[in-house]
């Protein structure tokens, strides 16, 4: 299986990662998304990511994968949902790279959370108005 499948669906930016990662795996995933994701730009969008198969990365991941965040917030990325399994270790190093709140100007920020049911992180972000055709990521992960 790749390491990552990225996909579309209105506004949102959808993705499953896997497995262990180095830098060469975090620098082709940060170019695949910015790819996936210039349709979505010009407006607010929202992202979600199925995060249960992943299995860490090299501490070198850290700084592309912030860059990352960087680039996505300056394009228009305004909602995060994050889903896996209760993980103490997963959620040390994805913290260090993805803060959960940043305030972007007067009235705008960026929010991410964490979920241990994709059902519910779907139901969030067609809350805020980032509905999607997918309500879970049963065929992308089965």
């Amino acid at each position: 299986m790749p390491a990552f499948t990225l996909w579309t669906e209105q506004q949102v930016l959808l993705a499953v990662v896997r497995g262990g990662w180095n830098e060469r795996t975090a620098l082709d995933y940060a170019d695949a998304f910015k790819q996936a994701a210039k349709p979505l730009l010009g407006q607010p969008w929202a992202h979600i990511v199925y995060l249960d198969d992943w299995q860490l990365g090299v501490p070198e991941i850290e700084p592309i994968v912030r860059g990352l965040v960087s680039w996505c917030l300056d394009n228009g990325l305004r909602h995060a949902a994050h889903v896996y399994s209760p993980n103490m270790v997963k959620q040390y190093q994805l913290n260090k790279m993805i803060s959960d709140t940043i305030v972007l100007g007067p009235n705008e920020q960026f929010e991410k959370r964490v979920y241990h049911s994709d059902h519910d992180a779907f139901a969030w972000l067609n809350q805020l108005g980032f509905a999607t055709d997918s309500l879970n990521f049963q065929k992308k992960i089965a």
